[in-house]
């Protein structure tokens, strides 16, 4: 009777494979949906991350104009008029494309004169600020601080559009 019962007992049976989908379709699938979240992923960090535009003309004469200022007390007017007109040519230069950092400052006023970019405020400001800096610069004008500080107030406004913004 023991031999009976050991021949009806039965091995374990592998498991069997239900699956429609095999295994590598699977694995495949599952690398290609991880792909494209960090591809979408990756978009977006770098949509967020653009760089700043550059800041305009306007804005980087303002910030030069503002960086000379602490600078008056310090340097010598002569060197401080020259500056504060490589500023303003260099504004006018990028931000109206007239050759102003070539130019005399009669041929200057003479394209500006000609411009019809220019109010007449504007005009007269530059005319000032200009005759100013070549008193100072080829007439040996013995200026002051003060003397740098009214150039400096003149480029400012004229860089503002002709009138100076309340503090």
């Amino acid at each position: 009777m023991r031999l009976l019962l050991v021949e009806e007992l039965h091995d374990i049976a592998p498991p069997i494979d239900y699956s429609l989908v095999p295994l590598w379709v699977i694995f495949c699938g599952s690398f290609l949906a991880l792909a494209v979240v960090g591809l979408i992923i990756w978009l977006i960090v770098r949509r967020t991350r653009r760089p700043s535009p550059a800041p305009s003309p306007r804005a980087r004469a303002l910030a030069q104009l503002e960086q000379i200022t602490s600078q008056i007390e310090r340097t010598n007017p002569y060197q401080f008029s020259i500056r504060a007109s490589d500023i303003l040519r260099g504004f006018v230069h990028e931000q109206f494309q007239l050759p102003s950092t070539r130019q005399t400052s009669v041929e200057f006023l003479g394209a500006v004169a000609g411009s019809s970019a220019f109010s007449e405020d504007e005009k007269s400001l530059l005319s000032e600020f200009l005759s100013r800096c070549d008193l100072i610069k080829f007439a040996r004008y013995e200026a002051t601080a003060e003397d740098s500080r009214r150039l400096l107030e003149e480029a400012t406004r004229f860089v503002r559009g002709g009138h100076l913004e309340p503090a």
